[in-house]
């Protein structure tokens, strides 16, 4: 099994097929979004392939160590990018395609109207533990 992390992105991504922002939407809409969305995270649990998710707000604070006895240094709440990450989802699956299909299934979730998004989905493997090369 190989985890990967499916990103999805308030900004900074490609925009999806069906590009209306989300603040745009009715809460019909929203509902249904949300709906497909834990339906789907219920499907991966069940199939044992689904290992965490959360949606996450659009503020934040960067936060840096700086030095002994000196408090952290922040700076915020607003992130100094043009990425910023809408919320995640963890999947532990038997292969890279399989990873794919899911990603790609899960870019399909209704927006406005109630047709799929298309979202871009950002896929990345989680780092594992590399075996020891010799020379």
């Amino acid at each position: 099994m190989a985890k990967y992390l499916l990103l999805k992105h308030y900004r900074g991504a490609p925009a999806p097929v069906n590009n209306v922002p989300m603040d745009r939407w009715t809460p019909q809409e929203i509902s249904a979004h949300i709906q497909y969305m834990n339906d789907f995270a219920a499907r991966l649990e069940k199939s044992g392939e689904y290992v965490d998710g959360q949606a996450l707000a659009p503020e934040g604070t960067f936060v840096r160590y700086d030095g002994e006895g000196r408090p952290p240094v922040t700076d915020g709440p607003f992130a100094e990018t043009k990425d910023l990450i809408a919320g995640w989802m963890m999947i532990d699956v038997d292969s890279y395609e399989r990873a794919v299909e899911l990603a790609g299934e899960l870019s399909a979730a209704p927006g406005a109207g109630g047709r799929p998004i298309h979202e871009w989905l950002e896929l990345r493997p989680v780092m594992s533990e590399h075996c020891a090369t010799t020379e």
